[in-house]
């Protein structure tokens, strides 16, 4: 069977609107868990232990959602989908990670797919993130016996993987008792300091109108206003009006949200026709979200979002760099501004061309005695960084290593893009480039093309089946999933491509490379992978 998790998802955790829940949570446990989760006394206060395999583990919203699909699938627990959002939301509350405890794998809620992971301890690495991401099991805290039941679970559940990789050179099962479940209930324990500390916090509220900005594939950098509506408790209708930064073209959108374990936020946008998803959060103070937007679709078509509300604070500027020696006219972007603007002496304000309370337009000029690097222009007392530049050294390509996949035409999963950004480094103070103090500049406009990355990719005529890269967006399209008879032995239309991408810098043109995979489709999706 297959498991459409994108389906339970959408429906646990993002289309919502203002309801009346027929039910509570504890309801619902008592209702439809107690059948196989019996409770369990105890004299100590909540969080204490409550309901057997349940009240022992804590984990993110996905990670509830998953735990419920399950139990659907598996054990054939009969429940709607009114009724899963709803214990979702009751669990990820009560049982949840506190931020600092989910900060370290933020890229797996926000669907970085790119993201290369860095594990120190190898013995976790070859006996959990063989399968899954070492982020998976980071956004779960467990018991050290509950820790102990997964291992069995995984024995149980997945027979052969003992014989797999990694797995039939070694004795699996007692290393994964005696090591691995020391070493989770150690690192990730169902108690901890933040997560009781979390639990103390004054709930926030998120209505209001939100200053937003960030970068989607193709439109390039926008900036809006999301107004967040309150329909009930942590839930929220969102309207966005916007527009993107390069060509002044509107944006605008509708949708919801909802807010778990009074920081995750989880929204729903329609953006101009395109279906998005939010994977947010909010600060302690409530007065700023961060994290991703990306398409419904396909998730690799997204990019960085923040959000902040309350008066005159400075959200970003456009460009984000400035020349030495150069004129140009520079934004200031933001909510309630107002005061005096301010900027070093050697970046100089020739007229200010146009002011409101969101966006003030300047014409600068930057002399030639500039200081490069990071400088600070403020208004009133807020301040904001930009870079300041002489020269770009090298050109560096994000992702550096990307995956596209395959599909469409017959099959039933569709084509997972890639999208690539060219981002200009200045030398650093080595005058060296391509060293580890290189200074950031940030993205600029490019052109772009595909090659074969090694010689076997050549002589397979990957550039030739894999797919087509667009030459002014940096966006890749791959082909159509196979087997295709045009190629050898009627493989599939994977590839193994370098990306190129080409700055112009005056008359010189600098140029940087990365690698693409393209590769067949995933086929289990869940929102954890």
């Amino acid at each position: 069977m297959r498991i459409h998790y994108i389906g339970l998802l959408s429906a646990g955790l993002l289309m919502l609107t203002s309801q009346t829940w027929a039910q509570t949570g504890e309801g619902l446990i008592k209702n439809k868990c107690r059948l196989c989760h019996t409770t369990v006394k105890t004299k100590k206060a909540p969080p204490a232990p409550t309901w057997q395999r349940i009240s022992q583990q804590r984990k993110t919203p996905e990670g509830w959602l998953m735990t419920i699909a399950r139990m659907q699938l598996i054990h054939d627990l009969k429940i709607t989908q009114e009724e899963r959002r709803t214990l979702v939301k009751y669990l990820a509350d009560r049982q949840g990670l506190a931020p600092q405890e989910s900060a370290p794998f933020r890229y797996i809620l926000e669907t970085r797919l790119n993201t290369r992971e860095k594990i120190d301890n190898s013995l976790f690495a070859e006996m959990c993130a063989r399968c899954h991401s070492g982020a998976r099991v980071g956004l779960q805290r467990r018991t050290e016996e509950e820790w102990r039941k997964l291992v069995h679970f995984h024995l149980g559940q997945f027979p052969t993987l003992e014989y797999q990789a990694m797995g039939r050179d070694r004795d699996w099962f007692p290393i994964a008792l005696n090591k691995m479940v020391p070493y989770l209930a150690k690192t990730y324990p169902f108690t901890s300091d933040a997560w009781t500390a979390w639990q103390k916090q004054k709930a926030v509220n998120l209505a209001g109108a939100w200053r937003i900005t960030g970068r989607l594939p193709e439109k390039g950098a926008y900036v809006g206003t999301l107004n967040a509506t309150e329909t009930s408790t942590d839930h929220y209708d969102l309207t966005f009006t916007g527009h993107t930064l390069a060509d002044n073209k509107p944006l605008t959108g509708k949708g919801s949200a909802i807010v778990y374990t009074n920081y995750e936020w989880r929204g729903s946008l329609t953006l101009d026709g395109v279906k998005m998803r939010q994977v947010l959060q909010s600060n302690q103070a409530g007065d700023q979200l961060t994290g991703r937007m990306f398409s419904k679709k396909d998730e690799n078509l997204g990019g960085d979002v923040t959000a902040i509300r309350g008066t005159n604070q400075l959200l970003t500027t456009y460009p984000r760099y400035l020349k030495v020696g150069s004129s140009t006219t520079l934004s200031l972007l933001g909510s309630d501004l107002a005061g005096k603007i301010s900027t070093p002496d050697t970046i100089k304000v020739d007229k200010i061309i146009s002011q409101n309370s969101q966006e003030i337009q300047l014409a600068v000029t930057v002399s030639d005695a500039a200081k490069t690097g990071t400088q600070q222009i403020s208004v009133g007392k807020n301040k904001i960084a930009i870079t300041v530049y002489d020269k770009i050294a090298r050109i560096g390509v994000e992702p550096a290593y990307a995956v596209a996949r395959v599909g469409g035409a017959d099959a039933p999963t569709p084509k997972a893009h890639a999208h690539f950004d060219a981002v200009a480094y200045s030398a650093g103070k080595d005058g060296k480039a391509g060293t580890a103090d290189d200074q950031r500049i940030g993205i600029m406009p490019a052109s772009w093309a595909v090659s074969p990355f090694d010689a076997q990719a050549k002589a397979d005529k990957d550039i030739e089946f894999a797919g087509k890269m667009n030459a002014e967006t940096g966006l890749f399209v791959p082909a159509v999933a196979g087997p295709n008879p045009k190629r050898k032995f009627s493989t599939n239309n994977a590839g193994n491509l370098k990306v190129t991408a080409s700055v112009k810098e005056g008359e010189t043109t600098l140029t940087g490379d990365g690698q693409l995979i393209v590769t067949v489709q995933r086929w289990n999706n869940p929102p954890i992978r």
